[in-house]
């Protein structure tokens, strides 16, 4: 199958072009004429979005925000009865992202030769993941399309709220260290050299903790082109390292073990992938599919191995207890609640009340972090202070000693 390029006239006259797949040129005649197109050139291209490919690396992602307009528009659409290659010419007009219009206008040509929605979603994996994809497909296959999208926007909806809790809770730390590193360059460049100067003149023998600023200070002002190569480099080697499986892996366990942090950002991974796999189980997604789209949904490579472990065990023959049981992410609460679950038959609800529960403990757990987390900002604090009163004051009076007795 190739792909052309055709111009052509509909039935009313207007001019009508695009993109279409088939196996030759007269194909795609009869393609055109059968949907009322009476062609006026065809030509053959390369493949939909091969000239744009090195492009497509360094484009971003769709936002979160635009996936829950989408899913939401499409939801409403879809259950109005307005058919499916309609409502994407109309949100790909509306549509303000340049990733999602590219991606609705590319749906829309392929939808009209024939392909599924599914599967063309698959061509746009920077807009549609596989856990998308898969709702989709399940949606198409049962006739449920506008549940899916519906289930979809809820997902995403829950996931959004989330993010914007923890961003919430991680401003006002994240404002007292800056203004901690903003503090501690106007000090280095402007007050410490100015007691610099005025220690010189007197002589006296400064104190070890005056000479620690002092030679920091020298240090900062003379050669911050190095700090500032030491800066970049130490972040070019973090990412490249990150960017391999093998640190990926070791630097998503180590988010897990943070002090404080690190159970939200576990609890909420879990939430996560409880929510996930509740809606795969819903939709009719098989028990071990489900496993390996949600796997990749949780958006943690350590985690996402474990949940591959158990979609493994499952393969086996072992039961969805004994795997959850030895991934050990769970804890005995929950795994009381999927064994009751595989009892009834009823897993897919039960995973939907794991996800309520690690939700309400997340929440919890962010709207006490600041309270937590401000002890240690006024400890860092108070050893600043104390850094720069030894270093500053001791010899201001060793220096009115000095002036005293003479």
């Amino acid at each position: 199958m190739a792909y052309f390029r055709y111009k052509g006239r509909d039935a009313q006259g207007k001019a009508a072009e695009g993109t279409i797949e088939a196996a030759n040129e007269t194909a795609v005649a009869e393609l055109l004429l059968q949907r009322g197109i009476m062609p006026t050139n065809i030509g053959s291209v390369k493949a939909p979005g091969a000239e744009h490919q090195f492009a497509l690396l360094f484009e971003r992602q769709v936002t979160l925000e635009e996936l829950v307009m989408f899913t939401r528009q499409m939801y409403a659409l879809t259950r109005a009865g307005i058919p499916i290659l309609r409502a994407m010419s109309g949100l790909a007009e509306s549509a303000h992202s340049k990733p999602l219009k590219r991606a609705l206008l590319q749906l829309g040509e392929d939808l009209s030769n024939g392909k599924p929605l599914s599967a063309a979603m698959q061509g746009h994996p920077k807009v549609f993941g596989s856990l998308f994809v898969a709702i989709i497909h399940v949606g198409e296959n049962t006739g449920q399309l506008e549940d899916s999208f519906l289930q979809l926007a809820n997902y995403f909806e829950l996931e959004l709220e989330t993010r914007k809790r923890i961003k919430t809770a991680m401003r006002y730390p994240m404002f007292v260290f800056i203004a901690i590193g903003i503090a501690m360059v106007i000090l280095n460049i402007f007050v410490i050299p100015t007691f610099a100067g005025m220690f010189s003149k007197f002589g006296v023998e400064l104190p070890l903790a005056t000479r620690i600023l002092l030679a920091t200070s020298h240090f900062f002002v003379h050669y911050w082109w190095l700090l500032l190569l030491g800066l970049v480099a130490s972040i070019v080697s973090w990412r490249s390292w990150t960017s391999t499986q093998r640190g990926e892996l070791a630097w998503h366990h180590w988010q897990l073990r943070l002090p404080i942090v690190g159970s939200i950002i576990d609890r909420s991974l879990l939430a996560r992938f409880a929510r996930s796999f509740s809606m795969m189980l819903r939709s009719g997604v098989p028990l071990n599919a489900a496993l390996s789209l949600v796997a990749d949904a949780v958006d943690n490579a350590w985690m996402a191995a474990r949940i591959r472990e158990m979609r493994a065990g499952v393969e086996r023959g072992d039961s969805l207890l004994r795997t959850a049981t030895q991934s050990q992410l769970f804890t005995p609460l929950v795994l009381q609640m999927v064994a009751v679950g595989e009892e009834t038959g009823q897993v897919d609800e039960l995973m939907l009340e794991v996800a309520l529960y690690y939700e309400r403990e997340v929440d919890y757990d962010l709207k006490s972090l600041t309270a937590r987390i401000e002890p240690i900002l006024i400890g860092i604090v108070a050893v600043m202070v104390l850094v720069l009163a030894l270093g500053i004051f001791t010899p201001m009076w060793d220096m009115m000693k000095v002036v005293r007795g003479q």
